[in-house]
């Protein structure tokens, strides 16, 4: 899609963030990162893809909400659209999913791949 409307990708990875009160028992809760080097493997894998050699991108790390995170992104990009694929599973099923969250509440169209 970004290759036929000559647009560029900004590829997200909201990364781990646990509250501390998981492992102090501390109130309120604070939350810090946890180290994930998903990113740079991700940033890796996109790098030596071919069907991306045509279109402009880019890798940005967050941490916190998901659905936050990414329409926060989206934002300060001036995004088009959010594009996200579908959740499958029992969590997704009691909690919601992204997608379905993201739909709701975005500011901004969001398209969800099967």
């Amino acid at each position: 899609m970004a290759r036929r409307a000559g647009s560029g990708l900004i590829i997200v990875h909201v990364a781990n963030r646990l509250p501390t009160t998981v492992w102090a028992g501390c109130e309120p809760p604070v939350f810090v990162d946890v180290p994930d080097h998903r990113t740079e493997v991700l940033g890796l894998e996109l790098a030596c893809a071919d069907y991306l050699s045509e279109v402009p991108w880019i890798l940005v790390e967050r941490g916190g909400d998901i659905c936050h995170e990414l329409e926060e992104v989206g934002r300060e990009y001036a995004a088009d659209a959010i594009v996200v694929g579908s959740t499958h599973g029992l969590v997704g099923r009691i909690f919601g999913s992204v997608a379905g969250r993201l739909a709701r509440r975005a500011q901004r169209p969001v398209v969800v791949i099967p």
